[in-house]
């Protein structure tokens, strides 16, 4: 019982954990069951009780979608006469949102009209084109409203927030007196259970020295990666937790000087960094590419030296779009891509939890070597997806969240 309370938790902290967020249940994680008797939220209360960029609420942020990029037909208009939109910018931005938000928000607008007859839902900030909000905040991918009633009274803002919470909304936050901000999960998969990627294009050094396109890896191949003491070793290729060969998304791209690297990544992915130019275990620490900054170094294997890492200062960081997105796992948990060193995880900020909660997978790939069934050089094709692993955990961990109000709160 100890056990699983323990494999749980760390479940529950693979799923969920962000900086500043625990990892235990309590009130406010999961979908709602109607009460009898709804209970207002009180002010700067949210609802789950997590980050907003987490699995459990909203998920990470994707990128910005501006009327040319090629996500902009991912949202839609809504004009639901039951709800006002303020439309200061007079572009009709604010009625442009992605389907599951869109549908959260019809929603809603019904139980308003149910709670206050002669009332309606008002839209204060929907997409946000302008940028007029924080950095990766969700009103730039139309996964994110705010909102008060039509009345403006703000006494009713409290219930306001709790029928959103019963509508659906992933996240849930009574901002501040003047409104309340909710949001929603992407509508791929990769945001919602992958959460970091390579573009296929990227290059992995194989065992032997010879590079190859990322996209191109099977089981049996060997990769250069890293061990727990920072050295280079080969390690097997286990899988590919989420693969996409025709996905058209935005990459941060972390640049640095000599020697010259250019990693090309997911912002929820991790990478190590370190604090000064030394190599020594202890100053490195696995970070989101979303958190890298400039005058911070990375690891980099240069062509001349293939056989230790080098720092290296990031002089440059930016956005491309590329398409195919692709989420390797080793079984060091760690791949040097395009000369870069970096985690085969994302999501949560903590490289070890991640590479604990995926050793079930290495033991299965050892059980296979051991009988045979892979061999190097003769490999095994994956197809299109998330892989089973991944997708069990997520919903495992979706049904403890569905679960977790029944836990007193800690």
């Amino acid at each position: 019982m100890v056990l699983m309370r323990v494999m749980l938790s760390a479940l529950l902290c693979f799923l969920l954990a962000s900086p500043g967020s625990g990892c235990g249940p309590g009130r406010g994680y999961g979908k709602r069951r109607h009460p009898k008797k709804l209970t207002p939220l009180a002010l700067k209360q949210f609802i789950p009780n997590v980050a907003e960029k987490t699995l459990g609420a909203s998920g990470k942020y994707e990128g910005k979608i501006t009327r040319n990029s090629d996500r902009f037909k991912d949202l839609t208009p809504n004009y639901n006469p039951d709800i006002i939109f303020k439309d200061e910018e007079k572009t009709n931005a604010d009625r442009l949102m992605t389907q599951r938000c869109k549908d959260k928000l019809n929603s809603l607008a019904i139980s308003v009209m149910n709670q206050w007859p002669g009332v309606k839902l008002r839209v204060t900030e929907g997409w946000d084109e302008d940028g007029h909000h924080s950095e990766e905040s969700l009103h730039y991918e139309g996964r994110a409203v705010d909102i008060t009633t039509s009345d403006r009274d703000k006494n009713k803002y409290g219930m306001l927030s709790r029928l959103a919470v019963e509508a659906g909304f992933d996240w849930v936050y009574y901002e501040s007196k003047a409104h309340i901000h909710c949001s929603v999960k992407a509508e791929n998969s990769v945001a919602a259970k992958s959460g970091g990627c390579f573009p296929g294009s990227s290059m992995v050094i194989l065992a032997e020295g010879k590079t190859k396109p990322l996209k191109e890896l099977q089981m049996g191949d060997k990769v250069l990666a890293a061990d727990q003491q920072g050295n280079l070793v080969p390690s097997d290729f286990l899988m590919f937790m989420d693969r996409d060969r025709h996905i058209s998304r935005e990459f941060r791209v972390l640049e640095t000087d000599e020697p010259h690297g250019k990693l090309t990544l997911t912002p929820a992915h991790l990478v190590f960094v370190i604090t000064n130019n030394s190599t020594n275990k202890n100053s490195i620490r696995a970070v989101f590419a979303s958190n890298v900054r400039l005058g911070q170094w990375l690891l980099i294997v240069k062509n001349d030296q293939p056989d230790h890492l080098i720092p290296a200062r990031v002089t440059r960081v930016y956005v491309e779009q590329h398409e195919g997105s692709y989420a390797p796992v080793t079984s060091h948990g760690t791949i040097v891509v395009d000369r870069v060193l970096a985690s085969c995880y994302a999501v949560v900020e903590d490289h070890d939890l991640a590479h604990w909660v995926f050793a079930p997978v290495r033991l299965w790939h050892s059980f296979l070597s051991l009988a045979g069934m892979v061999e190097e050089g003769r490999g095994v094709h994956q197809a299109d997806g998330i892989h089973w692993y991944p997708e069990f955990l997520y919903h495992v961990g979706s049904w403890l969240l569905d679960r977790s109000s029944f836990y007193p709160q800690s």
